[in-house]
């Protein structure tokens, strides 16, 4: 429900709910509690129960997922971190990009390296969606590559591997994401593979480990502590009253968001190497 506020269909949610009969009983599950989802609670439940595991009130990450973070120098050590942690993986693997072009680019990489994999994302319609997902909770294929649109709501005990190859947009974002893995009592590993320039999505998987209780790395630490420097900063030049330095934030922004449209647009060479090695039997 909170990926559809934030999508801007809450006049279709509540249109659907209004020619749904008055006496039913109505469930509702979620990892996270945003004020929105709460509003929209009251106003379709009568006298609900609620029931909670754990503070819904506080972001947490579920404590049976190990959370790994990998600071990459380049575009080229991330391609052969990734390909290290699929190696490794003894489960299925579920990989979360930005991009819509960067999970199809992705999966056509492996699909050359002869691992089979599947792809969802928004461009797909629902039709590929199933045959991906069946495929995928099958068995059949080990490893989905996906954007976001895979974040909430797939359930398949078999993840034993999250892999961020790109950070989650937020911290909210980013539980979801991790908790495709651990569940209903199983250990999970998610990693996450960051670039130097990426610390404010350092920062926010830095809280989320402290508030789950998890010891934070100190390469993401000190990741994390150049978006804190680089926030102090701007608020120095706009208390010197400095002309433009309000606008330096923005800058930074843009830059941050060309700098990933240049990784995604880049092709994965050390991908593509790895297809000349011994063929690999399909998962």
């Amino acid at each position: 429900a909170d990926r559809m506020l934030d999508m801007g269909f809450e006049p279709q949610i509540r249109k659907v709910i209004a020619h749904v009969p008055s006496r039913r009983q109505t469930m509702m599950f979620t990892a996270t509690w945003p004020k929105e989802v709460r509003r929209m609670a009251q106003d379709f439940f009568t006298d609900p129960i609620e029931v909670r595991i754990g503070n819904a009130d506080e972001l947490q990450a579920n404590a049976d997922i190990e959370q790994q973070i990998i600071v990459c120098r380049d575009s080229r050590e991330k391609e052969s971190r990734l390909v290290d942690c699929l190696r490794k993986a003894d489960g299925q693997v579920i990989i979360f990009t930005k991009t819509k072009r960067m999970c199809d680019q992705l999966a056509r990489s492996l699909d050359r390296m002869r691992v089979r994999c599947e792809a969802i994302h928004g461009d797909r319609d629902q039709r590929e969606r199933d045959i991906a997902l069946n495929s995928f909770k099958s068995g059949q294929s080990k490893i989905l590559v996906a954007t976001d649109v895979a974040a909430r709501g797939l359930d398949v005990k078999a993840i034993t591997t999250v892999v961020n190859f790109d950070p989650a947009g937020n911290a909210e974002d980013y539980v979801h994401r991790i908790g495709r893995t651990g569940r209903a009592g199983r250990k999970g590993t998610a990693i996450t593979l960051l670039m130097n320039e990426e610390g404010r999505a350092a920062q926010q998987i830095a809280e989320v480990m402290k508030k789950t209780g998890k010891a934070i790395p100190d390469d993401l630490a000190r990741l994390a502590g150049t978006c804190s420097a680089r926030r102090e900063r701007s608020r120095s030049r706009r208390r010197g009253g400095r002309g433009g330095g309000g606008d330096s934030g923005g800058l930074n922004a843009r830059g941050d968001a060309h700098a990933t449209r240049r990784r995604d647009v880049a092709a994965l060479p050390l991908l593509r190497e790895h297809r000349h090695r011994r063929a690999q039997p399909r998962a």
